[in-house]
């Protein structure tokens, strides 16, 4: 039996938080059970707390058209902790699930490519998180005397984002 952690209701919609171990069947008894029947994942996002303990809250918008319902799953996860790729479940899932991972740092277990999407493959951090200083880590620039793109580490006049 399925942990229900918390759960609320608002404009139409159920909000349902559970634990990291039961996302994947959690998720795959709403699309497959009959009297549910949730089978469009429609946006995936994350949002940073620095503050918590749990730091990412991961958040999933499934849709059933059938039943004209909408269900919003959420799971907290630490910076370490990894969540269960759904990409079996929905390929839609499967850019999702790489992008959180280059913008949030979001790790995901078994997920079937790694490539990066967004970023250039020697970029470090994690650019949406709180703490991802707004300028970034380096910059570019053009070299006249080299003739090509070079990479440089940025000096920083200000703090990271906090909040």
């Amino acid at each position: 039996m399925l942990k229900r952690i918390s759960q609320s209701h608002s404009e139409g919609s159920i909000e349902r938080k559970v634990e990291r171990r039961e996302l994947f069947e959690r998720m795959t008894i709403l699309k497959e059970h009959t009297g549910r029947q949730f089978h469009s994942l429609v946006e995936r996002t994350a949002v940073d707390y620095p503050m918590r303990e749990k730091r990412f809250e991961v958040v999933y918008h499934r849709r059933s058209v059938r039943y004209s319902q909408r269900r919003i799953v959420k799971v907290n996860v630490t910076e370490t902790e990894k969540i269960p790729s759904l990409t079996s479940l929905f390929k839609s899932a499967n850019w999702i699930e790489r992008e959180r991972w280059e913008m949030f740092g979001v790790g995901v277990e078994g997920h079937p490519d790694r490539r990066r999407i967004l970023t250039d493959y020697g970029f470090e951090g994690h650019p949406i998180r709180k703490d991802f200083p707004l300028t970034g880590y380096t910059e570019v620039s053009y070299d006249e005397a080299a003739k090509r793109v070079v990479s440089h580490e940025r000096q920083r006049s200000q703090m990271s984002r906090q909040s």
